[in-house]
């Protein structure tokens, strides 16, 4: 099935876990993960056909950074990261880190019932003071949000003065449907390119595998309104899902059939990763 994938294509959203015994998790925490270290990580992307890979800093480490860092530094070429933190980091931290690999950081919104649905998760606000720095060096902000809270983070978002990507298309279950407030502003947003999102997370929308065919409406819309502001990923582990862990390469081979363009799929597997987080171009 590698053949399928253009050139440079890249997993835009997977994680890195373990190994436990020398990156140790956050205490508390929401889950624990099985151990998923870089080598496995790296077969995965060989097996599916992927160039490139992002590492997105989970929940379960907290703060600590240092598993995602590691494996930054030991595939410059293939890999890059979006980290978490906040008021302890600092310009030159920042700097360190976009050296290692780093574009990005991400903040945490992503609540049930009014109260923070994971432990250890950094808010905007909390990243604010770094804006400036972090639009210097040409990051981005990864927002993990419940896409119905979206219009309340109107004025917060036009702070922001860089790219704000939503992950798994906002993470809406399917039965509110894409007419939801929420999704329709996520919609605008990347319609009007001040938002990307994520085209990933197809089983984090309450969707049936193997098919997934309830989330489909929704990665039309968001593909309708702008292919040039949106990326793909496996969601590798697939930590703390919300039903059967799915099997990433029926996940690849379902973007692959909702999205029959070629030009479309070049610009969300290749082109527009390469942007968001500076690879070389092919």
């Amino acid at each position: 099935m590698s053949g399928v994938l253009p050139a440079g294509a890249c997993d835009c959203h997977c994680h890195v876990f373990g190994p436990a015994a020398r990156f140790p998790y956050a205490e508390p925490r929401s889950y624990t993960p099985d151990d998923a270290p870089l080598e496995a990580y790296l077969a995965l992307l060989d097996r599916l056909g992927f160039d490139r890979g992002v590492l997105v800093q989970p929940s379960a480490y907290g703060r600590d950074n240092t598993a995602m860092l590691d494996a930054l530094t030991r595939e410059p070429a293939r890999l890059r990261g979006v980290a978490v933190g906040g008021a302890e980091l600092t310009p030159n931290i920042l700097k360190e880190w976009h050296t290692a690999g780093v574009r990005g950081l991400r903040a945490n919104e992503f609540r049930r019932d009014g109260k923070p649905y994971y432990q250890n998760g950094v808010g905007l606000k909390d990243i604010e003071p770094l804006y400036k720095t972090m639009a210097d060096l040409g990051w981005h902000v990864q927002l993990w949000i419940d896409t119905r809270d979206l219009p309340d983070m109107t004025a917060a978002l036009k702070r922001i003065p860089m790219p704000v990507v939503v992950d798994h298309m906002g993470r809406l279950e399917y039965h509110h449907g894409t007419h939801n407030p929420g999704f329709q502003a996520l919609v605008r947003g990347v319609g009007e390119g001040r938002l990307w999102s994520k085209l990933s997370g197809t089983y984090r929308l309450g969707a049936t595998p193997p098919d997934y065919l309830q989330a489909k409406p929704f990665h039309d819309a968001l593909v309708a309104a702008n292919p040039a502001n949106l990326v793909w990923g496996t969601d590798w582990p697939h930590p703390r899902p919300e039903g059967p862990v799915p099997d990433a390469a029926r996940l690849r081979d379902v973007f692959l059939d909702w999205t029959r363009d070629p030009a479309k799929r070049q610009a969300i597997l290749v082109d527009n990763p390469a942007r968001l987080y500076d690879f070389p171009a092919v």
